[in-house]
């Protein structure tokens, strides 16, 4: 399958953007079409512990104030960042110093674990990285580069993702017995 242009990331992070504090919340406000609330919330759930489990950040889901807002949305949505379409640009994110919202672009064939669609759970890793602060990285099979390959069952985050989301927020405490 070809490498898929995934994202487009606007308002560059400035130097030391992340957030302030350890705990944030989040807040889904508009679901997709095609997938049910469950099966977002459950893939939007792993997307934040794959980075909560390497960390210290943790991640509630809020239905009231949140940190980080994620929504899936068609063509123009008020951020004049308008998505293309199925095909196009899959998501994108805002870097902590511009809000850390999340935006999907709901024309995509979502899906939950299957190499059939766009994988939810996935994109959303990816995106959150940004939210966190993470750049595009250069290492071709880290999560963070610019290109979506293709479903992977046995998926775990890249060196390279690690060492980029510690240097931010520190490495995951170890628990004392």
């Amino acid at each position: 399958m070809p490498k898929h242009p995934r994202i487009k990331i606007f308002n560059p992070p400035s130097p030391g953007s992340r957030w302030r504090r350890k705990n944030l919340k989040y807040k889904i406000s508009k679901y997709p079409k095609n997938l049910s609330p469950k099966d977002v919330d459950r893939a939007i759930s792993r997307a934040f512990s794959a980075w909560s489990n390497v960390t210290n950040l943790t991640f509630a889901p809020s239905k009231g104030n949140a940190d980080i807002e994620i929504k899936f949305e068609t063509a123009k949505h008020n951020d004049e960042k308008p998505f293309d379409g199925a095909g196009g640009a899959f998501a994108h994110a805002f870097f902590p110093n511009h809000g850390g919202d999340v935006h999907f672009d709901a024309s995509e064939g979502w899906t939950t674990n299957t190499k059939d669609g766009t994988d939810l759970f996935q994109v959303a890793v990816h995106e959150l990285g940004h939210s966190l602060g993470l750049e595009h990285s250069n290492v071709k099979e880290a999560l963070m580069a610019p290109f979506y390959g293709s479903y992977n069952p046995h998926f775990k985050l890249h060196e390279d993702d690690i060492r980029g989301i510690q240097a931010l927020y520190g490495g995951k405490a170890k628990r004392r017995m």
